[in-house]
């Protein structure tokens, strides 16, 4: 007895290919990916070498000159840690401190943040006679070290009798380079023409323009910026100290660098300070950096 097999039709379906198969090819060709142990190990190296100045600022407030000064050094916390902080509120007077600070850095960000949108709109999307040239001469202006401006600063800060007044920080502060160059490059990418155009036919004004289209667009931007000048308003030091000596009333950085003077400085009461200015920061980007990275992934879609 003969079997006889039989062909196919040629226009019979091809039978799908296993389920397993098609995961793990699309997995191939661009699905979701898994970290493996090495990524996750090189994270954790990253985590620990970031937070290891604050950990260890906050180990050395918590001990004394002489087991700082022994080797190997301490690697684990004292008990002296909430006295030193304590004495580094009271004599550096930091609660007066963080007042001027938040003022002198919310007014400088804000500002700038402010005036570097309306600029980099106005260079990335508008078209008037020496718009390059001008940008040049903005990008030119980062190149300056900020020290060679101090003493004509210092002299106009003089002659308008603003000494030890929080005026004479925040006014240098209110325009920032970085912030236009910054500002432009988002806008550049972020905010289409035609959306312009299309709020000129309805009849917007250059003011609605901005308000209305310009700001929304660059709000992740914007709260990055905002961010940015904050922190380095926070940390700045050399013109506040030249400034805001005299009347008991200085900025962090300011206040902080006059703990522990004297003949053998109290490292451990330096340490407890700026472990005092530093926890504003991190309690500001904890609440606020979730929005800001949230936004930055929002622009990124949109664009």
């Amino acid at each position: 007895m003969t079997t006889t097999m039989t062909k196919p039709p040629a226009d019979a379906v091809p039978e799908p290919p296993r389920r397993g198969r098609r995961r793990s090819k699309a997995s191939r060709a661009g699905g979701t990916l898994h970290a493996g142990p090495i990524a996750y190990i090189i994270l954790a190296l990253f985590t620990i070498g970031s937070l290891f100045p604050l950990v260890w600022s906050a180990i050395a407030a918590s001990r004394d000159n002489q087991r700082l000064a022994q080797t190997p050094p301490p690697l684990w916390f004292g008990g002296n840690l909430f006295d030193k902080l304590e004495v580094a509120w009271n004599d550096a007077n930091l609660g007066e401190a963080f007042l001027n600070t938040t003022i002198v850095a919310g007014i400088s960000a804000f500002t700038i943040v402010f005036l570097s949108t309306i600029a980099g709109f106005a260079f990335a999307k508008l078209r008037f006679r020496g718009r390059g040239a001008l940008m040049l001469i903005v990008i030119g202006t980062m190149m300056v070290p900020p020290q060679l401006s101090i003493i004509p600063l210092y002299m106009m800060v003089a002659k308008l009798d603003w000494s030890d007044q929080l005026q004479a920080v925040i006014l240098p502060s209110l325009v920032n380079a970085f912030g236009v160059f910054f500002m432009r490059q988002y806008l550049l990418q972020a905010l289409p023409d035609e959306i312009i155009e299309a709020a000129r036919v309805d009849g917007a004004s250059s003011w609605r323009v901005i308000w209305h289209v310009v700001f929304p667009a660059a709000r992740p931007a914007m709260a990055v910026l905002g961010m940015l000048m904050f922190v380095q308003s926070w940390n700045d030091f050399l013109w506040p100290f030249l400034v805001l000596t005299q009347n008991g009333s200085p900025t962090v950085q300011v206040a902080i660098a006059g703990l522990g003077r004297g003949y053998t400085p109290d490292q451990s009461l330096i340490m407890a300070g700026a472990l005092l200015g530093t926890l504003p920061l991190l309690l500001v980007f904890a609440i606020f950096g979730k929005q800001i990275v949230g936004g930055i992934m929002q622009g990124a879609v949109k664009g």
